[in-house]
């Protein structure tokens, strides 16, 4: 079974703490983010859709009545990126969910810059993001992980890479469309599964 490092947390982020320092590197200081150039588009779209889904998400009543009476406490460790389009729709809907419960602490970490934990949670041998990571805050094991995106928005993307060879812009742009729709629900539903799976 995986225990995750206390060094990990050393390098961790509060949910708000993350959004604070994005969003100040994109304003004053990019070179902060340590991001290829390439990616600074997608990072500044994907500040932009966080400002929305921050105000516009919600946890519905049922997964929050649940989230309410957990019985132990967890830490919530989410590996993400400022440019990755996923980690932009999913982690605000983790965050929500976290805000939910008192028994849960969310913490995030880049990806780049902690690869030795990215690298027990690989997705098909890739370092696919974002990866929530579900700890037993008593013991630190790590008990389940989620990601890098629901099941079906997954097959969405399966789909387009079989009828066109790869995911190209018109590919990321229905993928986006799909989560817009979803609202956060697959997301929510899968993660209440599996903390019931526990």
């Amino acid at each position: 079974m995986i225990q995750i490092d206390l060094k990990t947390l050393d390098k961790s982020f509060t949910y708000s703490e993350f959004r604070t320092f994005v969003s100040e590197a994109l304003a004053n200081n990019i070179a902060a983010l340590e991001i290829d150039e390439s990616y600074l588009s997608y990072a500044q779209l994907n500040e932009t859709r966080l400002n929305r889904l921050d105000k516009t998400l919600k946890v519905g009543e049922e997964a929050a009545a649940y989230l309410q009476q957990l019985k132990k406490d967890y830490l919530w460790l989410v590996i993400s990126e400022s440019w990755c389009g996923d980690a932009a729709q999913i982690v605000p809907m983790i965050n929500k969910m976290a805000e939910s419960s008192d028994r849960i602490d969310l913490k995030l970490v880049f990806r780049d810059k902690n690869l030795d934990l990215m690298d027990q949670f690989l997705t098909n041998g890739g370092r696919a993001i974002p990866k929530l990571i579900i700890v037993d805050k008593e013991t630190m094991q790590v008990v389940a992980d989620w990601g890098p995106r629901p099941v079906l928005a997954q097959k969405l993307v399966e789909d387009y890479k079989a009828a066109h060879g790869t995911v190209d812009e018109q590919g990321k742009i229905e993928l986006q469309k799909w989560y817009t729709k979803d609202k956060g629900k697959e997301v929510e539903s899968e993660i209440i599964a599996l903390m019931k799976s526990i």
